[in-house]
């Protein structure tokens, strides 16, 4: 049996931390398996390209484990239609992605941990459907930055 355990969480933040991308995963499936599980941890400042999943169509879920993060959907024209955030304190603590669905998140806090579901297996040819109306990872720097500014924003309200 596979556990999610403060050391698991503090040894993931630890290689977010060090990680280029500031972000670390631990996986509990093999790539085959027809349900993928695995804990996602990221730092403040990852970019996390928006995408969906369609052909094959996948559904995707979330549950907060540590920390803070937001959700962030958009319309077709890359326009942001809703913001969740989730949080170990609530009173949001999971989201759950339909097929076709473009999104992100951004991290919010250090040390934040996020258990994620999406229907297998995994194949890296049909994962993900990237945005074309949003950068690449390596270039997204300045995206994130107008992400993060829309998320306080809805905040706010």
């Amino acid at each position: 049996m596979n556990v999610v355990s403060d050391d698991l969480l503090d040894e993931l933040t630890a290689k977010a931390k060090e990680s280029p991308r500031k972000r670390a995963h631990f996986l509990f499936h093999e790539f085959h398996d027809p349900v993928q599980r695995m804990v996602n941890a990221m730092e403040p400042g990852t970019y996390i390209p928006p995408h969906k999943h369609e052909n094959p169509d996948k559904i995707e879920a979330f549950v907060i484990l540590r920390g803070r993060a937001a959700c962030i959907k958009f319309d077709d024209a890359g326009k942001v239609t809703q913001v969740h955030i989730i949080d170990e304190d609530g009173p949001v603590y999971a989201v759950d992605i339909p097929p076709r669905t473009w999104h992100t998140f951004v991290s919010l806090k250090s040390g934040t941990a996020l258990f994620e579901v999406v229907q297998g297996p995994y194949k890296p040819e049909s994962h993900k459907n990237l945005a074309p109306w949003a950068p690449p990872e390596e270039k997204g720097e300045q995206y994130l930055k107008d992400l993060e500014k829309e998320v306080r924003r809805k905040i706010a309200k």
